[in-house]
């Protein structure tokens, strides 16, 4: 069952890279976490030449060790955009200027068979960042994010990865509480800016690592 299994995903993951290179993303599939972080570390980021970097939430960077790795990159300008110690006016301010690194590290709630990213947003910086802003944009992706077309894509993160992450967040919306989107009005609510990235513009601008074991929700 484990061959099968194995063979399996390393079939729709060689499927998914295609897709995704025909859509101009730099694409890159690892076997586990730490394959990925150290890509991330030895290959990736000195490819960029990035001097400044910064990250959107993702449980997906933080399982890797990339967060621990990077958050005191020696030689490096680091907006930490974790880093709740700081007064709420500098936690908004690192999250605007983080859209002005040159590189810039998050996850995605899914990524379709065709190749695409599908998110949506509480604030905006991630899915802002993935748009337009950083010079280069990694998304850290694992294998349980892929899914057949984008009216998948919307209905997992509406029915799972939202009220999953309203959960975690310990948020105060209806979702945190029934464990189902209510399509509520709170002023709390994470759901507020879907975008779908068709392509990546400059080509290559976003590279995704896709890795072999399910990671975030």
């Amino acid at each position: 069952m484990g061959n099968a299994t194995e063979k399996f995903w390393l079939m729709r993951m060689s499927e998914l890279k295609v897709a995704l290179e025909a859509n101009n993303f730099e694409v890159f599939l690892v076997n586990n976490a730490e394959e990925a972080k150290k890509l991330v570390m030895e290959e990736i980021i000195p490819a960029t030449g990035a001097r400044s970097i910064s990250w959107g939430g993702s449980m997906t960077f933080i399982d890797t060790g990339l967060y621990d790795a990077l958050k005191n990159y020696a030689g490096m300008e680091v907006l930490d955009t974790y880093d709740k110690s700081v007064p709420p006016e500098e936690f908004l301010e690192r999250r605007r200027k983080a859209l002005l690194t040159d590189l810039f590290f998050t996850g995605t709630n899914a990524v379709t068979e065709a190749g695409q990213l599908v998110n949506l947003d509480m604030i905006g910086n991630r899915v802002g960042a993935i748009a337009f802003g950083p010079k280069h944009v990694v998304i850290v992706v694992g294998r349980n994010k892929l899914v057949s077309d984008l009216e998948e894509a919307m209905i997992r993160i509406k029915d799972y990865a939202s009220p999953a992450n309203a959960i975690r967040l310990g948020m105060k919306t209806p979702c945190a509480k029934t464990s189902f989107c209510e399509e509520c009005k709170s002023a709390s609510r994470i759901c507020n800016t879907w975008t779908i990235t068709e392509k990546s513009f400059p080509k290559g601008r976003i590279k995704v690592v896709i890795i072999n074991e399910d990671m975030g929700l």
